[in-house]
């Protein structure tokens, strides 16, 4: 029992680690580095406050406990012989591990983009979902703002990926990376992305503003990473494009 906990308090503190320097290390870069060029981008003329990054911050780590406590259940289903993780490159061919990454982002977004809009359906919505939308202006902080219930969602996908596909163990954590950085620069609140974005083939990826509708609107543009599920789906506001192109100019030129 005591090894359980010790492996437990582990998980916890890597993953409330990668959260607090994710979410931190954007923030720094967006209002610490740049705070000119954040401030002429923010989305939202409304600010967050204080108690409001408070309460990201303690869901956040309430979601990183519920992380690791499926941790547990996943290595031991690993030890079981039913999740698949390897550290050995040579055991599969060299495009398979090359091509893991992309392909679980590309699972992960459609894995998202589903149990998202689950959780907004009516009977589900307050009990998994509400203690996200209360932030209606988010931060960086918000990225893992989650009830316990939607936690436990979102924490379900790492496994079932590793039941259907063999995953490098340092593909694995390379995707813990991406996902919490872009997590975060998804809830900042600033449109850091370039104004011809949209006009681009670089539009099939979601941007700042994409996401910052669906917290101000409580609905729609339920994509992570990538736009095709909500255009495939007719769940992207009509008027995204428009907005992203406002927020992008920045505050300054919409003054003008």
């Amino acid at each position: 029992m005591s090894q359980l906990f010790e492996f437990w308090i582990f998980v916890w503190g890597f993953d409330s680690a990668r959260y607090l320097f994710g979410a931190g290390g954007v923030a720094l870069v967006l209002y610490g580095c740049c705070p000119r060029f954040s401030e002429r981008r923010r989305i939202q003329a409304r600010r967050a406050q204080a108690a409001d990054m408070r309460r990201e911050v303690g869901y956040s780590l309430l979601t990183t406990a519920v992380y690791a406590s499926v941790a547990l259940v996943t290595v031991e289903l690993e030890r079981l012989g039913y999740i698949r993780h390897y550290d050995d490159i040579s055991i599969y061919p060299l495009w398979y591990t090359a091509l893991s990454l992309p392909w679980v982002l590309v699972l992960h977004d459609a894995y998202f983009y589903w149990v998202h809009r689950l959780m907004h359906w009516k009977p589900l919505f307050r009990l998994f979902h509400l203690v996200h939308h209360r932030s209606h202006t988010p931060t960086t902080w918000a990225a893992y703002s989650f009830a316990p219930g939607e936690a436990l969602l979102m924490a379900l996908f790492v496994p079932l990926y590793g039941f259907f596909f063999p995953v490098h163990e340092w593909v694995l954590f390379g995707f813990l990376i991406i996902m919490i950085v872009r997590n975060a620069m998804g809830h900042s609140g600033v449109e850091f992305h370039p104004a011809w974005w949209v006009d681009s083939p670089l539009d099939v990826f979601t941007t700042v503003t994409h996401h910052d509708l669906h917290h101000q609107r409580g609905r729609g543009n339920y994509g992570l990473y990538f736009t095709w599920w909500d255009r495939w789906m007719g769940t992207e506001f009509e008027d995204y494009r428009a907005r992203f192109r406002e927020a992008a100019r920045g505050r300054e030129h919409a003054a003008a």
